[in-house]
């Protein structure tokens, strides 16, 4: 069985909202799959982790802010040929701190999302996105 038919991985994925709708966005770093591509932050849910402590700790670890609020907003199963996964986002309007790029990715904030190329799980959101920011 290859990786990619096995169970899903969760993967915890934050959507950072400022007050006037634009979202951050990340680029994927050279040596990941899909290096990069633009992706909402987040990472994988350890065992027996929830999913927002799993978001809280890899903002942490990836941006260097702490999550002090999220909701959760919607879920997504994603086939990918290098693996399959369960993506929960989670919306965060609060946070601390200013995003800083400790692993090396490019990141940026967006109004309408005009970055290229996106992760294919991403895509199908943007319109939800946008009817929720009241764009």
């Amino acid at each position: 069985m290859s990786d990619a038919a096995a169970l899903p991985v969760d993967v915890a994925v934050g959507i950072l909202m400022q007050p006037n709708g634009d979202v951050l966005l990340g680029q994927r770093p050279p040596g990941k799959p899909y290096a990069g591509y633009w992706e909402f932050p987040g990472g994988k849910v350890e065992k027996g982790e929830s999913i927002l402590a799993a978001l809280q700790r890899e903002f942490q670890e990836e941006l260097g802010i702490e999550v002090v609020s999220a909701e959760a907003w919607c879920g997504v199963e994603y086939i990918y040929p290098h693996a399959h996964v369960r993506l929960h986002f989670y919306i965060s309007r609060e946070w601390r701190g200013e995003p800083q790029s400790l692993e090396g990715q490019a990141f940026s904030w967006q109004g309408s999302i005009g970055l290229e190329p996106l992760l294919p799980a991403t895509i199908p959101l943007l319109g939800w996105l946008d009817q929720l920011r009241g764009r």
